[in-house]
């Protein structure tokens, strides 16, 4: 039987506590993962209540919104408005997007926003803003949009 001396005892626990080191970082990073993925959809879930407020705690912008959705005639004023509360939307959505395709927003509350999308985006006048704004946007989220609209739901407001 072979003697184990002072030198190797050491060295084996020194691997042994860096093997532990290891799974305890592993660990950590996963808790932090989760914390930041708490985080992201605290803060989105607060952007979109920010946004419901300021939309709602104005009658004149929710009329102009309504009518504008519907592609009723709006006039310059108020398309304006309205096409910057839409951009802002869009604005907020592509963040969603941007979390998502991040791993920092889960795939079940994703297609809930995505099924939400489908209603917002079909708006007559919601799909022109985004048809005609949507090279301001990553090319990743007019992908998603276009793929909810049907890739040649633009092509008729493009004619325009």
């Amino acid at each position: 039987m072979k003697k184990i001396d002072l030198g190797q005892t050491l060295q084996l626990l020194g691997n042994v506590g860096v093997i532990v080191g290891i799974f305890l970082l592993v660990y950590e990073l996963n808790q932090n993962r989760d914390l930041m993925q708490a985080q992201t959809r605290h803060e989105l879930s607060q952007g979109l209540v920010e946004l419901l407020i300021a939309n709602n705690s104005d009658s004149e912008l929710m009329s102009i919104r309504l009518r504008g959705n519907r592609g009723e005639d709006l006039t310059e004023l108020e398309f304006e408005r309205f096409q910057m509360a839409a951009s802002i939307e869009m604005r907020y959505h592509e963040d969603v997007h941007y979390q998502y395709r991040n791993g920092l927003y889960d795939e079940t509350e994703f297609n809930a926003q995505r099924e939400m999308w489908k209603n917002i985006y079909a708006a007559i006048g919601r799909k022109v803003v985004f048809c005609t704004s949507r090279s301001g946007y990553s090319p990743e989220f007019v992908k998603e949009i276009e793929g909810l609209l049907g890739n040649s739901a633009c092509e008729s407001i493009d004619e325009q």
